[in-house]
């Protein structure tokens, strides 16, 4: 991780061009995240600002993603820093709230607007609909990340879908899988 999050300078950050445009896109990504899904629309925020704009590196988009997934807390923690790694500290507020102010007002609105209604027809078609494009955003997030690593390759795939079935296979604690994986990088097998 040399290089990423921990050893950029946020005031070399491209401050005064990239918070409209980045609160508004992150605004509008946040209406997609269902649930608390956020992590999903990771591949469209490192799209975004890596691919489209150029304002961080795939590898500082990883190590935020990976030091937000590691740090106790909510999981929508790696968009704080990636608008950290954007512009410093008015990204990190700016993307924070780009993220939790939309949903929130959409969801008070409609627990005002349906209290007292049951689910109709639509919203349960709308429930069922969201659960192929959950599991779908979920595998592009994955490849995202394995990708922005750094260690794509034979090896990275292997251990990347060796921990993917150890976790869909077996009651292990994904904690002691990613933790294995951890020791392995470490060591130097990945």
């Amino acid at each position: 991780m040399e290089g990423a999050l921990v050893t950029s300078d946020p005031a070399d950050a491209p401050v005064s061009g990239a918070l409209a445009p980045m609160f508004v896109h992150f605004a509008l990504l946040s209406l997609m995240a269902i649930g608390g899904g956020v992590v999903m629309v990771a591949p469209d925020m490192q799209r975004y600002v890596v691919d489209a704009h150029h304002w961080i590196s795939a590898e500082q988009f990883s190590a935020a993603f990976a030091l937000a997934q590691a740090a106790p807390g909510p999981n929508f923690l790696y968009i704080t820093l990636v608008g950290w790694e954007v512009a410093g500290f008015a990204g990190a507020a700016a993307a924070t709230l780009a993220i939790l102010g939309p949903p929130t007002a959409l969801s008070i609105a409609m627990v005002r607007a349906s209290s007292n209604r049951a689910p109709g027809p639509v919203a349960r078609a709308v429930v069922k609909g969201l659960v192929p494009i959950s599991v779908g955003l979920v595998f592009a997030t994955g490849w995202i990340l394995l990708r922005g690593s750094g260690s794509w390759d034979f090896r990275g795939a292997t251990v990347a879908l060796l921990a993917a079935a150890i976790i869909l296979r077996t009651k292990i604690n994904p904690v002691w899988v990613i933790a294995a994986g951890a020791a392995a990088g470490i060591a130097g097998f990945v």
